[in-house]
């Protein structure tokens, strides 16, 4: 569409796409579209009504409205003049323009029955303009946008058609595009209206929507003055992000779902993490970490710490036949944040209560002994090195009993004795 100086009349714009419209055609109610977006609406969705008023239509017919298309034409031609001869508006008066528009804007989109092609649109307007995209918050759009998620997302769960639930993630994504650089906005999203439908995108949305609602909730999470879980079901959020993990379907999903998990974990204790670990959060854990780059490596065993100080979260770690294995391997091998979390994890498991005798088996086996020994000999911090010396103490005399269990290391654990 050509970009004008002026700014359309109402009369001009389809109901449909809310656009100029180039083919302007009459149906039987005497509502007046564009052509292209009306036999869209009769022939690609299969609808029998008229989309402004909602009325049953007895006919088809598309009668051209040469008037308007004229009355339009001459309109275009005027605007192309102006924009050609006069000088561009000052910046600050076209906003101010443009914030004028925004409550009627704000307004058409609740009304209209095409509010994803209308959001559509709102995000296109806002997409680079830091300026429009304040002026949205000023003029109440994250509270209209709330109640269009929230009729959407009730017509959605009613059995209605797939455009209610397209509705939801259109708003969710124009939601995605604001700064949040005030509490106040924050404050405006944490509201169930808000909040709840954006929670919901999370896991059946497309995979674009499900990236907007989580880009949504992960700013929330670092941007919230309070504690922001208090607004959701934490259980329900805590199932979906570990339900992205584990999907592994985009590492941007998934390294968002993990900073999300580790604000909730860091806000929650007790109840609420061996919570976390009945709803697999162990094994969800380990798993990633098998495959894990650093930056996941870190944050799962974070993770797998605070799962693992409570009694649920050692009994899940001793039962996955894997887990021992996972954190020894990044042990001296990913990083020196992951060794002392890792260690961190073994000396959770082996030492804060009675050791299954499986994690002190896997332990051998799976090489961290060795490593623990290499890093009482080395430069490593002296909480590390203090948490690698007691296991040994504590376990030596199990680990001496195995006969591959190297000479040195049988010596070196008498010495530690």
């Amino acid at each position: 569409m050509i970009a004008m100086a002026m700014e359309p009349p109402p009369l001009f714009l389809c109901p449909i796409s809310l656009e100029l419209m180039e083919d302007p055609v009459t149906v039987a109610t005497g509502v007046t579209y564009d052509r292209r977006s009306i036999e869209r609406w009769f022939f690609k969705y299969g609808k029998t009504t008229c989309p402004a008023t909602m009325q049953r239509l007895s006919s088809f017919d598309l009668t051209p409205n040469h008037t308007l298309k004229s009355v339009i034409s001459s309109w275009l031609n005027r605007a192309s003049s102006s924009s050609s001869t006069a000088d561009a508006p000052a910046p600050s008066s076209s906003r101010v323009m443009a914030r004028d528009r925004l409550p009627s804007v704000l307004a058409g989109i609740e009304e209209t029955p095409f509010k994803a092609t209308a959001l559509k649109n709102l995000k296109s307007c806002m997409a680079g303009d830091e300026a429009a995209r304040d002026d949205f918050v000023a003029c109440g759009g994250i509270q209209v946008l709330g109640r269009v998620m929230t009729h959407a997302l009730a017509e959605s769960c009613a059995g209605g058609d797939f455009s209610a639930f397209q509705t939801c993630e259109e708003a969710a994504a124009v939601l995605a595009t604001l700064p949040l650089a005030e509490d106040a906005s924050v404050e405006l999203l944490l509201k169930p209206e808000c909040m709840r439908p954006v929670s919901v995108l999370v896991q059946p949305g497309s995979a674009e929507a499900r990236l907007h609602a989580m880009s949504m909730i992960s700013r929330i999470s670092r941007a919230s003055v309070r504690d922001w879980t208090q607004e959701v079901d934490v259980d329900d959020m805590v199932k979906t992000l570990l339900e992205l993990l584990s999907d592994g379907a985009s590492a941007k999903l998934s390294s968002r779902a993990l900073d999300v998990l580790l604000d909730v974990t860091a806000r929650s204790r007790g109840a609420r993490r061996a919570k976390a670990v009945e709803l697999g959060a162990v094994h969800v854990l380990v798993e990633l970490l098998l495959d894990a780059d650093r930056h996941v490596a870190e944050r799962a065993l974070l993770l797998l710490k605070r799962m693992c100080k409570c009694p649920e979260g050692r009994l899940a770690f001793a039962d996955h036949g894997l887990a021992v294995a996972a954190v020894a391997r990044a042990v001296l091998c990913v990083s020196g944040l992951a060794t002392r979390l890792a260690v961190n994890v073994l000396w959770l498991v082996s030492c804060a209560a009675a050791p299954a005798e499986r994690v002190l088996d896997d332990m051998v086996v799976a090489g961290a002994v060795a490593k623990l020994l290499a890093l009482v000999q080395m430069e490593s911090s002296p909480s590390t090195k203090d948490k690698a010396a007691k296991m040994l103490r504590a376990h030596g005399a199990f680990w001496r009993q195995y006969p591959c269990f190297p000479t040195d290391l049988k010596d070196y654990l008498k010495f530690l004795n």
